[in-house]
């Protein structure tokens, strides 16, 4: 990180948000205006390789307003992984992570960083009435419970995307450089002064959520591969009870044939037991399988993100 050189930096990852873009800084400028910090916070926007024409959206507003910085990842590289490339150039003393489609509003920002300033490390916040997808949101439900299991997240605390942190809390989760980041476990790796404040979850301003199941389902197997070992002890107790529900097993049939030397040995029910033990073990060796894939690509230097441009480098080589 840079030196401090601004009250608040907020950042922002994008895709697929050109049409945006321009309302929500405006709307965020509006804010601070009326908080009197005008002239000390800056708009972060990351572009995450959005096809449409979000980048140039960004430049052209770094042109307009001094606020607004930009920057350009090469490829797309994940929503987490953007708010991490924002991290390592925020200026702030405090740091807001907010989405890029207006549903978090930016009249929160002024709360969040008084929460802040209460001495709180993390302000999250909790929607009041959330706006999302079912789908979406018995999907979050799923993933708030696996964050209380995996990462011991305190229970009550729902890891919203909308958040600040103190200054030295992003320094310290910057200093993470796995190529598979996860913001909020990170954050509790650091601290547990956490503090919460209720929104009202706001109507996405323009086109539709680009989060998918798939995403939902990247985001359990971060939390669970790159913050815990609790599958790997799972797959150990599975290994042990397989084994006990065995022997029970041969115990009962040896028995069973030796009250009942008639009794017909059960085609269907051995291919039911070899099916379900083959089931386990391909999932264990597959979770395995995962760690091990992780580290590799972390021991090989897969990058977190790739930067091919900011608004603040205006060279022929950076300013593209």
């Amino acid at each position: 990180m840079t030196e401090t050189t601004c009250k608040l930096s907020i950042v922002v990852p994008v895709y697929r948000s050109a049409a945006i873009l321009p309302k929500l800084a405006s709307h965020v400028r509006e804010r601070m205006r009326e908080e009197g910090w005008e002239n000390d916070f800056e708009l972060l926007l990351v572009n995450d390789a959005s096809p449409d024409e979000s980048w140039q959206v960004i430049r052209g507003l770094a042109e307009q307003h001094r606020f607004v910085r930009g920057m350009n990842l090469r490829r797309n590289a994940g929503q987490h992984n953007a708010i991490m490339a924002g991290l390592n150039h925020a200026r702030g003393e405090f740091v807001v992570m907010m989405d890029d489609d207006l549903q978090h509003p930016p009249h929160a920002l002024a709360d969040m960083v008084r929460a802040l300033e209460h001495g709180y490390d993390v302000c999250y916040t909790r929607y009041v009435n959330r706006r999302h997808a079912l789908w979406k949101q018995w999907g979050s439900r799923f993933n708030d419970h696996v964050a209380t299991l995996l990462l011991d997240k305190p229970k009550g605390l729902y890891l919203s995307s909308f958040k600040a942190i103190r200054r030295e809390i992003a320094q310290e989760v910057i200093k993470y450089d796995g190529p598979y980041a996860y913001v909020d476990g990170l954050i509790l790796e650091v601290t547990r002064s956490i503090t919460v404040i209720d929104i009202e979850h706001q109507a996405r301003d323009e086109g539709e959520s680009t989060y998918t199941f798939r995403h939902l389902l990247s985001l359990w197997m971060k939390m669970a591969t790159s913050f815990s070992v609790t599958p790997l002890r799972l797959a150990t107790y599975l290994g042990f009870a397989l084994a006990a529900i065995s022997l029970l097993m041969i115990i009962s049939i040896i028995v069973m044939k030796m009250l009942h030397p008639e009794f017909p040995r059960g085609w269907a029910s051995l291919i039911a037991t070899i099916l379900f033990i083959g089931g386990i073990q391909t999932l264990c060796i597959g979770m395995i399988g995962e760690y091990l894939g992780r580290a590799y690509l972390k021991l090989n230097g897969k990058p977190q993100f790739v930067v091919g441009a900011t608004t603040w480098l205006r060279d022929k080589d950076h300013f593209l």
